[in-house]
Parts: structure tokens; sequence; C-alpha cells
């Protein structure tokens, strides 16, 4: 079943960006450039989109409750709330350290150090609706989709099938690969690590999504102090 969920949300993600593809080369208005409210919102939601989905038909198949799922018959939500700003408080630092340390080595090398496509995006656009869709995305869609993934169906996956610590590396190496941004892997994948110690904390999902939310919020924040 995690196998095949897997490779559904991988078919949906292809799909979804030949598609965007596609409607590109015939000129379909909102699709002429990757940057194209239309490409944004089929890419992003060919991924996001399709985890939800994935989850949703998970829980109603294994007759898993959201309560459950979320960690609430383990810990009330106020103290998996409280727990994950701690961890974040926690993690941030070393997280801005290894960032620093990344750009740092990448420049010694003689390459550029570029930023994350989405964070460009949200800085350069002028269209109001892709912006306020890139950050709903960020804080709501990504954290959802992105914790039922790599924590709740992959590590979990993996841990079941008797392979714990490949569970924890492999899971959290796989999140900080897809965002596709080399000066961000480190402190990313020191992210997932955190957020996987708080899923086996919490036994739940709820806490990993909240602070996932809350540190792409933060980001957020930031990007637009610096832009101001």
């Amino acid at each position: 079943m995690v196998l095949a969920l897997a490779g559904g949300m991988v078919a949906a993600f292809c799909t979804g960006n030949l598609a965007v593809e596609l409607l590109r080369r015939l000129h379909v208005a909102g699709f002429n450039s990757p940057d194209d409210f239309g490409s944004v919102l089929l890419a992003t939601l060919s991924f996001h989109g399709a985890a939800i989905v994935a989850g949703i038909l998970f829980l109603k198949f294994h007759h898993i409750s959201w309560r459950e799922i979320a960690g609430l018959d383990t810990m009330r939500w106020h103290r998996q709330l409280l727990l994950a700003v701690f961890l974040l408080l926690a993690v941030v630092p070393v997280m801005f350290d290894l960032k620093c340390l990344s750009e740092i080595l990448i420049s010694k090398t003689g390459s550029e150090v570029t930023y994350q496509r989405a964070v460009e995006m949200i800085s350069s656009t002028k269209s109001p609706w892709l912006k306020g869709y890139l950050m709903f995305s960020a804080v709501v869609l990504a954290p959802v989709a992105e914790e039922f993934f790599f924590r709740g169906l992959f590590f979990s996956g993996l841990k079941k099938l008797g392979w714990p610590k490949c569970a924890w590396l492999v899971s959290s190496f796989l999140f900080a690969a897809i965002h596709f941004n080399l000066p961000t892997f480190l402190p990313l994948f020191v992210f997932a690590l955190a957020l996987t110690w708080l899923y086996e904390r919490t036994e739940g999902l709820l806490a990993p999504m909240l602070a996932h939310s809350l540190f792409n919020a933060a980001n957020l924040v930031i990007l637009f102090a610096q832009n101001r």
C-alpha cells in the first residue's frame, strides 16, 4: 500500500509537469512561462494536492481517524504546539549556521549561490494572486502534504519493514533533496531529522505539521522584511 501510494504520487507529479509543458507549447493563457499562475498551480498541486488526496484515501482505506493520525490520542494539541515551538527555537540556529557554512563552501568553489525557486518567485512576482497562492502553499499545503508523505508514509513504512535507522536517514535525505537547492540541503536535512523526532515523540503528524508551517511562515516574514 505504501509503495502504491508513493508510486501514484510520483506519477501524479510527473504527469502534472508534463501537462504544464504541453499547455505551454500550445500557448494556453496562464501557462506561457513556468512563473505563470496556471503553471505554478498545476505543478504544485500535482504533488501537494496528490499527497493530500492520497492521505485521505489512505486513512479511509485503513479506517484511521484524523484524531489518531494527528496524535491527539497521546498528546493535546496545545502541548504539541508548545513542543513544536521549542523545537524550532533549538534547531533554527543550527540550520542558519549550516546554511551560512554551505554558502561559504559553494562560493569558494566558484559556483553561484542560488535561492530556492519558490523564494525567488515570491520575491519577484507582481501578481497578488500568485503571491497569495505561493504563501498559502508554503504555510498550509506544503506542511500538510510533505509531513504526510515523508513522516507519515515514507518514514513509517521503512521503519515497519525493520529499518529504523535507514528510515530516519533516507526520509530526511529525500525531504532535503526535493527542494532542489544546494545551500539549503544540509539545513533541511537537519530540519527533517528534527521533524521526524517530533513525529516519534508525539506519535502523530500534528506537531511536525505545526513546526513545518511555523518555520515556513517565519521565513516568509523575514523575506518580506528583507525586501522592504
